[in-house]
């Protein structure tokens, strides 16, 4: 690959950190950036230094926020009987938006993954058990994680190990999304929409 200068040799190695940037991309965000006005240089680099300096994690569900305490966490109005378990930040933003959910979040941090590295000690399992085991007020848990395989695997496990606790433990129902056809479904999907089939 043709030599850089540093800082575009620097800036395309931070770029390709990201997901599911590679190193051609990288580059392309690089001249791109080459080709804008130094104003919006620095608006962009602001923005990353106050990301770094003025967001922190809420102690009590894990979410990104500006505060010692979310918004969510702080809000009164919510139901304290409910407590929706995400994977990570950005799910909480997906269920707000539909309008159907009023209670509090507990993002674990990921899912099961032994072979990445990821169990139950560097999800934020602990901390879930600890609050359901702090908060009496706590009485359903709805399991709100990606119908992947590591997902299926966290659901599993969480099932079994929060069981004990005696608090009632829902997951996200499963079928076919609006607009789909049969023809397309996959098993897994077309059975779960047969066995959660509603009365008309």
């Amino acid at each position: 690959m043709r030599r850089f200068p540093e800082p575009i040799s620097n800036l395309v190695a931070a770029f390709a950190r990201l997901p599911g940037v590679g190193p051609k991309t990288a580059l392309r965000y690089v001249f791109y950036l080459l080709s804008q006005p130094k104003f919006d240089l620095e608006v962009m680099a602001r923005a990353l230094t106050q990301l770094g300096e003025r967001i922190k994690t809420c102690p009590r569900c894990y979410t990104y926020t500006e505060r010692e305490i979310c918004e969510i966490c702080q809000d009164p109005k919510r139901d304290a009987g409910l407590l929706c378990v995400v994977e990570e930040a950005r799910d909480i933003s997906t269920i707000e938006s539909t309008g159907m959910y009023s209670g509090f979040y507990h993002v674990l941090g990921g899912t099961l993954n032994p072979i990445e590295g990821m169990t139950p000690d560097t999800i934020r399992y602990r901390q879930l058990r600890e609050r359901l085991e702090s908060e009496q007020s706590i009485q359903e848990v709805i399991l709100a994680l990606s119908p992947t395989t590591h997902g299926e695997a966290t659901i599993m496990f969480l099932q079994k190990s929060l069981a004990p606790l005696g608090r009632s433990l829902t997951r996200l129902a499963r079928g076919l999304p609006l607009g789909a056809t049969l023809e397309f479904a996959d098993e897994v999907t077309l059975g779960d929409a047969l066995k959660g089939r509603k009365q008309l």
